[in-house]
C-alpha cells in the first residue's frame, strides 16, 4: 500500500473537521439528555427515542468521515467505522429500553411498556425503523465482505428485528390495517419489514451456528426468531404462513436436539 503523504493527511483532517465537530455536539447533547433523565424521569421513553435518533445521526457522520478517508487517502478508516458500529448498538439499546428486547413472547408481556408511546403515530415508528435499517446496511457495506465483524452483525441485525417488531402498535393493528385508515399504508409496510427481518434473523443465526460458532445458543436464538414470526402470522390470522413457519421450526428443533445429543455423547459425534 502506498504511503500516505503529510499533505493528504492534512487535507483529510481539514475535510472531516465539520463532521468531527458535529459528532462532538451530538455526544454533548446525549450527555445532557442522560443527565436530565437522571433528575426527572418524566417523558423518559420519548427522550430515549430522541437519543436513538441522535445515535443514528452520529453513525451517519462517522460514515461520511470514512467516505472522505477513502476519497482523499484511498483507504477505509476502521476507527470511524467502529465508532459508527458502536453508535448503532447504542441506538438499539436505547430502543430496547423503551420497547424491550423480548423476542418470542405474547404482546401482553411488553404492552405495558408501550403505553408510554401511545402518542407516537405509526408513521414516526416506521420512519425510525427504516432509518435504523438503512444505517445498519450502510455500515455493513462500508466494512465489506471480509470483515472480522461479519458474524457480530448477526446479533445487531437480530436485535434490530426485535425492536422493529416491538415498537409496532399491535394494540391498534386491526384498525390500522383497515384500508380506510390514514395509517394503513405505513402499517402494511412496517409489518412486511417485521416479517422479513424476523425470517432474516432466524436464517442468519442458523448460518452463524453452522458456519462459525457451532454454539447451541445461536441455534436456539434462530428458533426464537421463527417463533416470533409464527406468533405474528397467528395474530394476523395468516394460517398457511403460520403453518409453514411451524414446519421449519419443528425441523430446526429436531436438528437442535440431535446436535445437542451429539455434543453430550462423544460416541455419537464420531458416527
Amino acid at each position: 500500500m502506498a504511503k500516505i503523504s503529510q499533505e493528504d493527511k492534512h487535507k483529510y483532517f481539514e475535510r472531516i473537521k465539520p463532521y468531527k465537530d458535529a459528532t462532538e455536539a451530538i455526544l454533548a447533547r446525549e450527555r445532557s439528555i442522560l443527565s436530565l433523565m437522571q433528575k426527572d424521569s418524566n417523558g423518559a421513553a420519548y427522550k430515549r427515542l430522541t437519543l436513538a435518533d441522535e445515535m443514528l445521526n452520529l453513525a451517519s457522520y462517522y460514515l461520511v468521515m470514512n467516505g472522505v478517508s477513502q476519497a482523499v487517502l484511498g483507504v477505509k478508516n476502521e476507527d470511524t467505522l467502529n465508532e459508527a458500529r458502536k453508535a448503532l448498538y447504542k441506538t438499539v439499546i436505547y430502543l430496547e429500553e423503551v420497547v424491550t428486547n423480548l423476542i418470542d413472547v405474547p404482546y401482553s408481556d411488553y404492552s405495558e411498556k408501550l403505553k408510554e408511546l401511545e402518542g407516537l403515530n405509526a408513521e414516526r415508528r416506521y420512519a425510525l425503523i427504516r432509518k435504523l435499517g438503512l444505517a445498519i446496511q450502510l455500515v455493513e457495506d462500508a466494512y465489506g465482505d471480509n470483515t472480522k465483524w461479519k458474524w457480530a452483525f448477526v446479533e445487531l441485525e437480530g436485535r434490530f428485528a426485535t425492536v422493529a417488531k416491538n415498537i409496532f402498535d399491535l394494540k391498534n393493528a386491526v384498525a390500522n390495517f383497515d384500508p380506510r385508515s390514514p395509517d394503513y399504508e405505513v402499517s402494511v409496510y412496517h409489518m412486511r419489514t417485521i416479517k422479513r427481518l424476523l425470517m432474516q434473523a432466524a436464517d442468519r443465526y442458523r448460518e452463524k451456528y453452522e458456519l462459525s460458532t457451532n454454539r447451541i445458543d445461536d441455534f436456539k436464538q434462530a428458533i426464537n426468531y421463527l417463533g416470533a414470526l409464527r406468533r405474528i402470522h397467528i395474530l394476523l390470522g395468516e394460517r398457511d404462513e403460520a403453518e409453514t413457519v411451524k414446519k421449519k421450526q419443528d425441523i430446526w428443533s429436531a436438528k437442535l436436539e440431535a446436535d445437542q445429543k451429539k455434543k453430550e455423547d462423544p460416541f455419537l459425534s464420531k458416527k
